[in-house]
């Protein structure tokens, strides 16, 4: 339903040419302009002439005069760099011996200052001597055994391994009172049947690239695991949502200004939860401008470009979608849109309904909702929304990022200074505020108004006790897919499967609403945990509407073929974030941990 934050800073080029040897390098470019779009035209008019000469030597000295401060920067950059890293260190080694036998810890800041250095070091230093060492080992220890091994064998020793890592990860653990292995078998045969269905309804079964499916699939589980049964990754995600926690706090200092800290006690929506979402989406904004979270996402994209084989184009979107969201995370690819296959498209809109943008997980957190579950279902839905959306819509044309990776170059305006940026992303943040409060205000008044009408019609049939409602419609609708995640059948299925009819139906900013209300209080730590993982996404009707208008806006030929993928986009997102419900189904063993922010001990 809401999207995310737009971006408004200027998005350096990351193009990435790949290599059977070494890995991805990046260099700052800039993209080819449209020459048709881009150049200007000369009239015959001396007034226009003359105004068009005047034009171009107010941007030209617009132009020289950003050149110039960047000029001195580039100039002393090593020195600004330097002294920031001598305060750094000195500020670590001061806190490392005032404070080794104190509660601080050291692990936090030797974590901050080791990101520092590592950071100021890259722009200085060619990461090829990092990367080449690890393609060294890549290549004698992966690669040529795996070439060894005949090519018709490779797929099916691939799938076997992958379905004994996911045996073992699922049964091999002790049984705990809400994660018995008779529950666990349920989701996994909930995950065998979302993927089966798909196999049986795929577009074209066999063009399914099925490295993509395998690996996808692996390392959704992987990353489940990692982070539901080892106390190094509960630890990590644990932290990362603290750190989001705490960032989003700060937003309160802001509304008590406004109003009064009296005013934050209430818990109201209006003053709780929009606040964070505009103070998050002004400092995403900020991290465009800096170019850091460019730099993320191009990261991020290299490990599925390689690791998945997908295209360019698809990796970018799919690494960006939890960070900006539905629609936001395709202007990334602006460029590209018009020329995108329909399998691309497919997976487009399939990654922005797989996940939550970092916007409204700020709203979420301040509901109540478990961060960790937030932060790690929408880790664990990238690679699956990749592998069932190549699973539901296989590419079956030449893509034209095949074998490479590009972030073009934003040609929005460029903010003046980093002051410039963060205020242009406080309006942005007010209007996807604004069109929060309005959705969620006309949602659930339209849902009033249906509940009431079929409550009046129910009772002419006895149906009082409950009403006939939207949401008992859905629950049961819904039943059987509560059921294949590995819901407790004690009273709790029913009401999860209500929850995921209203996330589709309405939006998932209702359902979480419903979980942290009155009536679901009863459910088990277990059904509350797998309900997040399933509401944990942008998979609903309203959102479809979203991307067709933004997709439509970017290609406008395009609208055609956009909307003709967009409800089988739509399935395959919902079903991307349900698989991560049933694999947390699988893999959790005390669920009561992760219903709140437990900062680790360091």
């Amino acid at each position: 339903m809401a999207t995310a934050e737009q971006s408004s800073g200027v998005a350096s080029d990351h193009h990435i040419t790949p290599s059977p040897v070494e890995p991805p390098i990046y260099t700052d470019g800039k993209s080819t302009p449209d020459v048709s779009i881009n150049e200007k035209k000369t009239t015959s008019s001396e007034k226009e002439l003359g105004l068009q000469t005047q034009n171009s030597e107010m941007e030209s000295n617009s132009e020289v005069e950003v050149s110039r401060g960047r000029r001195l920067f580039n100039k002393y950059k090593i020195f600004v760099h330097l002294f920031v890293w001598l305060v750094m260190t000195g500020w670590w080694i001061a806190g490392l011996v005032l404070h080794r036998h104190g509660s601080l810890g050291w692990l936090k800041p030797t974590l901050l200052w080791l990101a520092i250095s590592a950071r100021l070091l890259t722009l200085h230093v060619s990461t090829k001597y990092i990367t080449k060492p690890i393609t060294f080992v890549w290549i004698n220890a992966v690669n040529k055994p795996v070439q060894m091994i005949p090519e018709k064998l490779r797929l099916p020793l691939g799938a076997a391994g992958a379905i004994a890592v996911i045996l073992v990860g699922t049964f091999a653990s002790d049984e705990s009172a809400d994660n018995t292995r008779a529950n666990r078998a349920v989701s996994l045969f909930g995950l065998l049947v979302f993927i089966g269905a798909f196999y049986a309804t795929s577009k074209n079964r066999k063009a399914i690239q099925w490295q993509t499916v395998i690996v996808g699939m692996l390392a959704q589980f992987i990353l489940a695991l990692f982070v539901l049964r080892t106390k190094a990754g509960y630890d990590i995600f644990n932290f990362i949502a603290f750190l989001a926690t705490t960032l989003l706090g700060f937003a309160a200092q802001g509304t008590s200004f406004l109003t009064s800290e009296d005013a934050l006690k209430p818990h109201w929506f209006i003053f709780n939860v929009i606040p964070p979402i505009i103070f998050f989406v002004a400092f995403v904004q900020l991290l465009y401008y800096w170019g850091w979270l460019q730099w993320a996402i191009g990261k991020f994209a290299t490990v599925f470009f390689y690791g998945m084989k997908v295209s360019g184009a698809e990796a970018v979107v799919a690494a960006a979608s939890p960070f900006v969201g539905q629609g936001e995370s395709a202007m990334l690819i602006k460029p590209y849109i018009p020329h995108l296959t329909d399998a691309e498209l497919h997976q487009v809109m399939t990654s922005g309904f797989a996940t939550i943008a970092g916007s409204v997980l700020a709203a979420y957190i301040s509901m109540g909702i478990s961060p960790l579950a937030l932060v790690s279902s929408c880790v664990m839905s990238i690679p699956a929304s990749l592998a069932i959306s190549k699973l539901r819509y296989p590419e079956t044309e030449e893509s034209l990022t095949a074998g490479k990776i590009v972030i073009p170059e934003d040609t929005d305006e460029r903010p003046a200074n980093s002051l410039h940026a963060f205020a242009n992303g406080s309006w942005l943040g007010i209007k996807i505020g604004g069109m929060i409060i309005a959705a969620l205000l006309c949602i659930l008044a339209l849902l009033g108004l249906v509940n009431g009408l079929l409550g009046w019609w129910g009772r002419y049939l006895n149906i009082n006790d409950p009403l006939l409602s939207v949401e008992l419609i859905l629950g049961y609708l819904f039943y059987p897919i509560a059921f294949l995640l590995g819901v407790e059948r004690n009273g709790d299925l029913l009401k999860v499967s209500q929850l995921i009819g209203i996330k589709i139906v309405a939006n998932e900013f209702v359902a979480f609403a419903a979980l942290t209300g009155e009536d679901y209080t009863s459910l088990s730590s277990r059904s509350r945990l797998i309900a997040t993982y399933a509401l944990c996404g942008f998979g609903n009707i309203s959102s479809v509407g979203i991307q067709i208008g933004v997709l439509s806006q970017l290609a406008p030929g395009r609208s055609g073929r956009v909307a003709k993928v967009a409800f089988s986009a739509l399935i395959s997102g919902v079903i991307s974030t349900l698989t991560s419900a049933s694999i947390a189904g699988m893999l959790i063993q005390d669920s009561s941990g992760y219903t709140a922010v437990v900062v680790p001990a360091v």
